[in-house]
């Protein structure tokens, strides 16, 4: 059977459009051919940097012929309405239709039309101009002199080529014609921008793919990821070094190259002092380059001076002039880092003029991270207009945190293996959320902001803070999602239910709620962060003691049952164990979510009888709220009713009934005779 070539090589396409284009290309071919009443046996995509491709093996050289009857009017019909049937079935007299007869309906009118079968090519040829015409980049731009004129061709970068060829593999393939904006298909493409940008024929997938690699292009971005992989730790262990792993680095690259070579590089030693993520960070955010550390290292080992770097050309030399150049773009780089880095950890400059906002908040100004507390909350930083500064929501986290520190751990807690008071952990609750938000002047995470949290923890460390409070600031932020893990340090567990619990009550006060698929404030992972946190960490949260009662309760008895759902519980059991709704003395704790578990447990392994809900209910865990899980309360409700119901009836319906309960009861005398 004939199979289809595609390829669009254009201008370097933005590497994280790449493997979503290429599906885009695949889905939009497929689904044109089936429409069409073609069929294939497989399809698979391609992409580089420089051009989309698509293999479809199997194709149908033909569409089928299709007939179809189309059922007209009655014979006697108004002229009006045999017209308009002609004029649809596409027939010139009604002589061509047949009639038809129906015991109800009497004689109609059938015609019978008959669409012949289209050669694949010419169905190819029509789908393809519409289908890069709407393509559905995320961006998409115009070029050349034609770009002035309306309804001129649109493409991520300007499109140079199309190649579409079809045939089996037995015959000679045909090019497919069609013309795009000024783009002719055809058999022709070009490799390597540098190395090879002759063109050269191609007649199918399997001479195409061999010429590209002839040309100095791997096709398959796959491919291309292991060969950067390999070639990477290759490098690296021949120096007694390993990779830190980065896999969303390493899609891009392979997006970025059409001939990966890897080189390595390296810099001064001096900017080691600088904390790994940060030097992480600032090479794969400028340069794409990979970190290596020393072999067995983990992620927070120091890392080595030594980088590697993915290149997009065989140098002449092996490369060692592309990776001095790009040294000393990472020594620039590094160096604004460096500097970042010490002026965090220096007095500020006006640190005088914070004193009242310092004593405020009983900040201690001769430290640094105080002093860009405070400077944060002299700036007035806004956190919402309706919510006011980042310095009074510093202010309610802080007072909410100790009051949930004193709820949740009335007798104290183990904090870096020794047990404190409860007044000691208040204090260093209060500490740490007074520095939760102190690392967001700072200069580091002023240019990288994704490292909100981790800094303020170093900061914290360098200053001498208490090893959960640094812990907090890091964590409190923690869990931004679900594959993400929750705060361990009670001091952590305190500040990140604070943080979110004042982010939640905050944006109910002013009317600003998740709305269907619209929450830019991410108050549904606020909610699910705080459930998440009490449940894994087996605490019991009367939220009625700090959340208003009404829709914020209600939106967490949601966000509660979604919880259950997702870790397996069937949806009818965590209905009936949360039966109770929510109230102001609503409270989320961990038994909760096992009793929906348990529940399901005890479904499949008890009988669906009365006793055998009742011989379940000792095994299971005591309710505070009340002697026996809603589940059981409710089936016991069910028979109850159904034992008064059946009282009431006549004898048949309560031999039936006690048939039915197998078990034996007494049917209760009969009142008279009964009326058929």
């Amino acid at each position: 059977m004939p199979d289809l070539l595609l390829e669009l090589r254009s201008e370097e396409i933005p590497a994280r459009m790449q493997r979503k284009a290429a599906g885009d290309l695949k889905k939009l071919v497929t689904d044109a051919l089936v429409e069409a009443g073609l069929t294939y046996e497989g399809a698979r995509e391609y992409w580089t940097p420089r051009r989309l491709t698509l293999d479809v093996r199997g194709v149908d050289a033909r569409s089928k012929d299709v007939v179809e009857e189309r059922k007209g009017p009655r014979t006697d019909a108004p002229p009006k309405a045999i017209e308009g049937f002609l004029r649809g079935a596409g027939l010139s007299s009604i002589e061509e239709a047949t009639v038809q007869s129906d015991p109800k309906k009497g004689d109609f009118y059938v015609a019978t039309i008959r669409k012949p079968g289209r050669a694949a090519e010419e169905i190819i040829a029509e789908a393809m101009p519409k289908i890069v015409r709407d393509f559905p980049w995320p961006k998409s731009m115009r070029w050349g002199p034609a770009s002035a004129a309306p309804g001129s061709l649109r493409w991520v970068r300007p499109l140079q080529s199309i190649l579409c060829t079809f045939g089996p593999e037995t015959e000679e393939p045909i090019v497919v014609d069609f013309e795009v904006g000024g783009i002719r298909a055809g058999n022709i493409t070009a490799g390597h921008r540098f190395h090879a940008p002759e063109p050269f024929k191609v007649r199918r997938f399997d001479d195409y793919a061999a010429g590209l690699e002839k040309a100095l292009v791997v096709l398959d971005a796959e491919r291309r990821k292991d060969i950067i992989r390999h070639d990477a730790e290759n490098l690296a262990f021949a120096k007694g070094l390993e990779v830190v792993p980065d896999e969303g680095l390493l899609e891009e690259v392979s997006g970025l190259v059409e001939w990966p070579v890897t080189l390595m590089g390296a810099f001064e030693e001096e900017f080691l002092q600088i904390p790994p993520e940060v030097i992480q960070l600032t090479i794969k955010a400028n340069q794409k380059c990979f970190v290596t550390r020393p072999q067995g290292g983990d992620a927070a080992s120091i890392l080595s001076n030594d980088f590697l770097l993915v290149s997009n050309i065989k140098a002449t030399d092996g490369g060692s002039d592309i990776a001095r150049g790009n040294g000393k773009v990472v020594r620039a780089r590094l160096s604004d880092a460096l500097y970042f880095w010490e002026t965090d950890q220096a007095d500020l400059p006006d640190v005088a003029s914070l004193k009242p906002s310092a004593d405020k908040l009983g900040l201690d100004l001769s430290k640094p991270l105080d002093q860009r507390m405070a400077k944060l909350d002299a700036l007035g930083v806004t956190f919402h207009a309706k919510l006011g500064t980042q310095g009074e929501r510093v202010a309610r986290i802080t007072a909410l945190a100790e009051t949930i520190a004193a709820a949740v751990y009335p007798d104290g807690a183990e904090l870096a293996g020794e047990t404190v008071s409860a007044e000691e952990l208040k204090r260093h609750v209060k500490r740490a959320a007074l520095l939760a938000k102190a690392d967001l002047t700072t200069e580091a995470v002023g240019e990288f902001p994704e490292l909100q949290g981790l800094m303020g923890r170093y900061y914290a460390a360098l200053q001498g803070e208490h090893p959960s409070v640094q812990a907090a600031i890091e964590d409190h932020y923690k869990p931004l999602g679900p594959g993400d893990q929750v705060p361990a340090d009670p001091v952590a567990i305190c500040v990140s239910l604070a943080d979110k619990l004042d982010m939640l009550v905050g944006f109910w006060a002013i009317d600003e709620k998740p709305t269907g698929s619209k929450d830019p404030y991410a108050l549904r992972r606020a909610a699910l962060g705080v459930i998440r946190v009490v449940l894994e960490k087996g605490l019991t949260l009367r939220l009625g003691a700090f959340t208003p009662a009404g829709d914020l309760l209600a939106f967490f008895h949601d966000r509660l049952k979604v919880q259950l759902r997702d870790s397996g519980a069937r949806h009818d059991l965590v209905d009936a164990v949360l039966s109770g709704g929510a109230d102001a003395d609503a409270s989320i704790s961990p038994l909760r979510g096992r009793s929906a578990n348990r529940t399901r447990r005890t479904t499949t392994t008890s009988s669906t009888s009365p006793a055998g809900w009742r011989r379940s209910a000792p095994s299971s865990p005591p309710r505070t709220a009340r002697t026996s899980f809603p589940a059981i309360a409710a089936r016991r409700t069910f028979w109850r009713r159904k034992r008064r119901r059946a009282r009431r009836s006549p004898p048949r319906s309560i031999s039936r009934f006690c048939q039915n309960r197998k078990r034996s009861c007494s049917p209760a005398p009969s009142t008279g005779p009964r009326s058929s």
